[in-house]
């Protein structure tokens, strides 16, 4: 999950929103990283996603849900936002809970 989300936040990083609109590449790689991203919150266990509340497991997973499945229909806004808002907290917080196991 760390890996992804910071080759997201990599992909980003000098781009601006308009990029989305002209760049299929960067379009693909957000848009496969956050799958991972969701994909590998499916593999903590409920056990382990309980221990850290502050994780929005839930919506992870459904957002890494909604990317792998909604093939055409993926609101460009949301996924910018998504890496450029929501991303770097999470990591942090994907972060702090690597660092205390």
């Amino acid at each position: 999950m760390i890996d992804a989300a910071s080759q997201a936040l990599a992909f980003v990083d000098g781009r601006k929103r308009e990029d989305l609109a002209s760049d299929l590449m960067l379009r693909l790689a957000l848009t496969k990283a956050l799958e991972i991203v969701g994909e590998a919150a499916t593999q903590v266990s409920e056990a382990g996603r309980s221990e850290f509340p502050c994780v929005p497991w839930p919506q992870i997973i459904g957002m890494g849900n909604r990317l792998a499945h909604a093939y055409f229909d993926i609101n460009q806004n949301i996924l910018w936002d998504t890496v450029q808002l929501a991303l770097p907290g999470l990591l942090e917080q994907l972060k702090a809970v690597l660092e205390s196991e």
